[in-house]
């Protein structure tokens, strides 16, 4: 018995020391395949990351950082996570890679990509806060075109100066003195056929419904409950137009298929509204 016992601590001292040299012997031959190399630091993913995902120092729980010789770094590696700041992971990184700054783009092209949307050529984009009844309902989607209305409150003329193609013109006293009062509230179409690149929420925004197989068979659907954030792409004197509406005045948004015919819009103002509306019949009462 005691033999027995004798024999088992010499196999387990013959298999720990077996151990021991194997893994001296592949640290010796990793410092001499590494021998006269220059090192440098990666960073290598060690848990699957999901595409969409935030980068910066918020990646940090998923990758770690391995030393590694200079001709296998992957070409474009990331050398800090704050460079991956405002950037969202473009597709689903594995573990075992090198996290390569290629592999991370833009949340608005992240988005662009997810929907299929393409920003024309020449085209800026603008993005503009609305509440819901002012975009459709919250019905509007990236990919649609849409339809931009503008509207503005009366702001006070000045009784010496007129505004003429945009450009203030001062007149004489003789006549400035019989001038006075408020421009109309007015209202127009600015932009026609703009195309809608991105759609987004407050974070505390309710979802629109939690079942998407109901949302495909009706429209009619919860609102969200805040504001929403709504990109378009427009050409940049069209951007500028866009801009003094949403700072100055209000802008509302209409849904706009392409076979919408074209039409020389007006100038909505109440007078206007009234003049356009068709004339009610007359109805004359038989008399007893």
């Amino acid at each position: 018995m005691q033999r027995k016992i004798v024999g088992i601590m010499v196999a387990v001292i013959a298999a720990l020391v077996g151990t021991f040299v194997l893994v001296r012997y592949v640290q010796t031959a990793e410092t001499r395949a590494t021998a006269g190399e220059e090192l440098v630091e990666v960073y290598v993913v060690k848990d699957v990351i999901p595409a969409g995902t935030i980068g910066g120092e918020n990646l940090a729980d998923f990758v770690t950082v391995e030393t590694v010789p200079m001709k296998v770094q992957a070409a474009g590696a990331v050398r800090s996570l704050t460079s991956l700041e405002n950037k969202v992971s473009a597709v689903e990184l594995v573990a075992g890679e090198q996290l390569v700054s290629q592999r991370f783009v833009t949340q608005a092209d992240f988005i662009n990509r997810e929907v299929g949307v393409v920003v024309p050529p020449g085209m800026v984009e603008v993005t503009v806060e609305l509440e819901p009844q002012r975009a459709v309902g919250g019905l509007i989607e990236p990919g649609d075109t849409v339809a931009v209305i503008s509207s503005f409150d009366p702001f006070e003329l000045a009784a010496n100066v007129v505004e003429v193609d945009g450009e203030e013109v001062a007149l004489p006293d003789a006549i400035s003195a019989d001038i006075q009062g408020k421009t109309p509230n007015t209202s127009g179409f600015i932009l026609r056929k703009i195309l809608v690149t991105a759609v987004q929420e407050d974070e505390n925004t309710n979802s629109f419904n939690s079942n998407e197989e109901d949302q495909d068979k009706n429209r009619l659907q919860q609102a969200p409950a805040n504001n929403l954030l709504i990109t378009l792409a427009v050409d940049p004197a069209d951007a500028e137009r866009l801009v003094f509406t949403q700072e100055f005045g209000f802008v509302w948004l209409a849904s706009e298929r392409s076979d919408v015919p074209e039409y020389e819009s007006e100038l909505q103002t109440r007078l206007r509204v009234y003049e356009d509306a068709p004339t009610p019949p007359t109805v004359i009462q038989a008399s007893n």
